[in-house]
Parts: structure tokens; C-alpha cells; sequence
């Protein structure tokens, strides 16, 4: 039978909300055997967020937000202030391969579970910490939620319609963004691991997810000398590249270079020589040219035959979608990025999916290796009784549920 990369890793994730949970979740999907520990009665923050809540067949509405980044993983209520909590959180510790954790700074090491306390119990353990601003430096200890991080880490002064428009982005990327790199960390401290034999502490924050993808936009602040600013729906250094509207709508271009530029006027009968739009340079300095230029050539255009129009000539295109477009979209379906699962109170639902796929590749061809079969977001408590009584198991028991 197949298995998933990080089968037999035991993760255990304290954390709540979002940054720490997606990360957990990325490791579920990847294999891992992700043990949620919650506070008993409220659980995860995220239980609460809402509207839109589902009701389920006990009861009890069922928080949509929660059941984004929590699959793939039991869930185990703990009062971390009582001798009981902490000491079925110290075997579980004992046991894992790695521990989640976004906590401020100080709070593990006053319930008991600092990082040295943690290297003692388990000198394998790799200990994952997730903050909003870092965990030293003199804001270390600010908490940090994702709008707040945006704004902070200037995503905010990149996004809108303009310089007077700082916008967020529509989803909690830094949130997310804080989740991805905490698992980059851990996959570099896991294959550390087989060397040295010892796990690490590996730490990540919001703000540091944020400004590691500044990308470009970094190097114009720290090389160039400039402050970029928000430019609504068009690139900054490339020139066509975005949101163009056309006689029904809208469509979005790419024209990465001077050959496309070549074959989009020759798709519609323009001169690509046409004077001070003959370069990339020159279309990006004179934007608003460029962007007439390219509008008066789509007027006479609907959408669909215009994206078909560019496929043909082989220009980079595609339209704005809606969520439940995506959602019905055969090449999402097609990709995996759709997954039904069977929850405890809510029945058959279906959630987005996992982002990275395996494929196994042998003589006759490429053989998909993946985890066929994904665990619904858990109910409060749901594998409390089963962790237990494995963890009043055998020290080398199995693991896994």
C-alpha cells in the first residue's frame, strides 16, 4: 500500500486561529498524525468565528473558518493549568516528532514547556514556534493578528487602487504565509534530524513570512531607493500585465516579453513599434498609454471569444473568477483541490484541498502516491478517549489512529 511522505511522524499542535493550524494541516495532508490539543469547553478561537456557521445533526453550529485549517487531525481537550493536562501534554510530548506552538512569547515556558524543559523530555523533538512579530527584538512579545501584520509589513501600502487605497488581502495571507514557512522549517529540521539525531527549535513569525516575499517590491525599497506604492490591477515593472476591460467585461493579460509583445499586436493588427510603446521600459513608464492602447484594441471584444483570441495567439490570459466558479472548475477538480470528507455531526461535506501532489515514477510511467483518503476537521474532544488510552499503551505503541 501507498504511503504519504510523513507517515509515523506524530505531530502535536497547540496552537489556535490560523498560522499554527494551517501549518498543522500541511502536515496532516503530507502523512503526519496531527493531534490537536484545545481548551476543554471553548476549543480553538476559531470554533467561535462567524457567521457562516453550519448546523449539525447534534445541535450545534459549526464554524466554516474552523473547518478550513483543521483537517487532518484528532482533537483533544487539555486544561494546560491542571497536573492532569499537563502530564498527558508531557507524554504526548514524549512521544512526537514535533510540536506547533503560536503562543506569546513566555507563555510555554510558564506552563512548564520552555524550550530547554522540551529538549530534556525529548532531545528529538523539533519545537515550532509561530509569533506575530518575532520572539525577541524590541517588539518580540506584540501580539500579532493578520490585518494588523499587513499593515505592519506593507502588503498593505502594495494592494488597492492606489497609493490613498491601502487594501488588504482577501485572504489572511500572512497568517497563511507564517503556516507554510513554519513547515518549510520543519521539513529542513526533520531531514537535519536523520544526521544529528537531535531535533531543533525552529522559529518564524508573521511579520518575517510577510517581508520574505516582498520579492521585487523588496529590492526597489533596499536597491532602487524607491517606496513602491499601490498600482490598482497593473504591474509595476511590466507592461501589459493585468486587468483590461473589453466591451462585455474584463479579462487579464500577461505580456512578459518583447516576443509577446510582438505576437499580441500582431494578434489584433497594432504596431508593436507604435512610438514610446516599443520597449517594456517604455510601456511602464508611460502606463496609462499602454493601458488606453490596449482597451481601444478589446472594445470591440466580449470576454470569452477574446480569451480564446489570445490563446491562439499564444498571449497569457485568463478572467476573474468568483469562489463558487473555482470551486466548480473541472481543473480544480482535476488538480485534487476539491476533497469530500465525513464529519461526526455535519455528515458528507466537501472542503478545499491539499496543494502538493507525489507521483511515483518507474518504467511505466508515473504512479500517483498520495493520501487517498482525508479526515474530516474534529469535533471538540472527539479523540480524546482514543489518544489516552493509546498514550496508557505501550511507549513503542503504533502510531496512528
Amino acid at each position: 500500500m501507498a504511503t504519504a511522505p510523513l507517515d509515523g511522524i506524530l505531530v502535536v499542535d497547540l496552537s489556535r486561529a490560523l498560522a499554527g493550524p494551517h501549518a498543522g494541516q500541511v502536515l496532516g495532508d503530507l502523512g503526519a498524525r496531527v493531534i490537536k490539543v484545545e481548551a476543554p469547553g471553548s476549543g480553538d478561537d476559531t470554533r467561535s468565528w462567524g457567521p457562516p456557521f453550519v448546523d449539525g445533526a447534534d445541535g450545534a453550529a459549526y464554524s466554516t473558518y474552523f473547518l478550513s485549517c483543521n483537517r487532518n487531525k484528532e482533537s483533544i481537550a487539555l486544561d494546560l493549568k491542571s497536573d492532569d493536562g499537563r502530564t498527558v501534554l508531557r507524554e504526548l510530548l514524549a512521544r512526537a516528532d514535533i510540536l506547533i506552538e503560536n503562543f506569546r512569547t513566555g507563555v510555554m515556558d510558564r506552563l512548564g514547556f520552555g524550550t530547554s524543559a522540551l529538549a530534556e523530555l525529548n532531545p528529538r523533538l523539533i519545537q515550532v514556534s509561530i509569533t506575530g512579530f518575532g520572539h525577541d527584538g524590541p517588539e518580540g512579545g506584540r501580539a500579532g493578528y493578520d490585518q494588523i501584520v499587513q499593515g505592519e509589513a506593507g502588503l498593505m501600502s502594495l494592494t488597492g487602487s492606489g497609493p490613498d487605497d491601502p487594501q488588504r488581502v482577501g485572504t489572511p495571507i500572512a497568517d497563511l504565509l507564517g503556516g507554510l514557512h513554519g513547515v518549510i522549517g520543519v521539513l529542513a529540521a526533520l531531514h537535519e534530524r536523520e544526521r544529528t539525531g537531535r531535533g531543533r527549535v525552529v522559529r518564524t513569525s508573521l511579520l518575517a513570512s510577510v517581508v520574505g516575499v516582498h520579492a521585487f517590491q523588496g529590492t526597489r525599497a533596499t536597491v532602487a531607493g524607491q517606496t513602491p506604492e499601490a498600482q490598482g490591477n497593473h504591474h509595476p515593472s511590466i507592461a501589459p500585465y493585468g486587468l483590461f476591460r473589453c466591451r462585455d467585461g474584463a479579462v487579464q493579460i500577461s505580456v512578459g516579453s518583447e516576443r509577446l509583445w510582438q505576437a499580441f499586436c500582431a494578434a489584433f493588427a497594432l504596431d508593436p513599434e507604435t512610438p514610446g510603446l516599443a520597449t517594456n521600459p517604455e510601456r511602464v513608464e508611460r502606463r496609462a498609454e499602454t493601458i488606453a492602447f490596449v482597451e481601444a484594441a478589446f472594445a470591440a471584444h466580449d470576454a470569452e471569444p477574446l480569451l480564446e483570441l489570445l490563446r491562439e495567439a499564444g498571449v497569457p490570459a485568463g478572467k476573474v473568477r468568483d469562489l463558487a466558479e473555482v470551486y466548480a472548475w473541472d481543473q480544480v477538480h482535476a488538480q485534487g483541490l476539491v476533497v469530500d470528507v465525513e464529519h461526526t455531526a455535519l455528515g458528507s461535506i466537501s472542503l478545499p484541498g491539499p496543494a502538493i501532489r507525489f507521483f511515483d515514477v518507474d518504467g511505466t510511467g508515473e504512479t500517483e502516491r498520495a493520501r487517498t483518503r482525508h479526515q474530516a476537521p474534529p469535533v471538540l474532544d472527539e479523540h480524546g478517549p482514543a489518544i489516552r488510552a493509546w498514550l496508557a499503551g505501550p511507549a513503542d505503541g503504533a502510531v496512528g489512529a
